[in-house]
């Protein structure tokens, strides 16, 4: 399986409705996607998106509950587009997912773009 490394609170967005993921990259897979919290998280962006998902009506937890460094969630990613009306989507390309659901922690590292879970991790 393929997993996604996003940055906090975007990710744990995802498994509350944020229907599509930002990217500058395209990608022509389609599938099971891990959904993996990466490590990194400033105060900044935490607020920053805390902000912009008040504004659309979704209420974030506290930073300090956010985990990372791991997977916390599949989905199926469905498309790759340039264009999405979601209000979520602003990026150059957007990862279209489905079938989203949250997953207890498991501690994993992550890497840039697509990568893959090693097997057994998320069976």
């Amino acid at each position: 399986m393929k997993a996604l490394s996003i940055r906090q609170p975007w990710a744990w967005c995802i498994l509350h409705g944020k229907p599509v993921e930002n990217r500058n990259w395209w990608t022509s897979y389609r599938g099971p996607l891990g959904i993996h919290a990466a490590k990194g998280m400033t105060r900044d962006e935490y607020e920053a998106c805390r902000d912009f998902a008040a504004s659309l009506g979704l209420a974030l937890p506290p930073m300090a509950d956010l985990p990372r460094g791991g997977i916390v969630g599949r989905a199926k990613l469905v498309d790759c587009v340039t264009s999405h009306p979601s209000k979520w989507f602003f990026g150059r390309f957007g990862l279209v997912l489905e079938e989203v659901e949250p997953l207890p922690f498991i501690p994993l590292k992550g890497a840039l773009g697509l990568f893959d879970v090693p097997e057994g991790v998320l069976s």
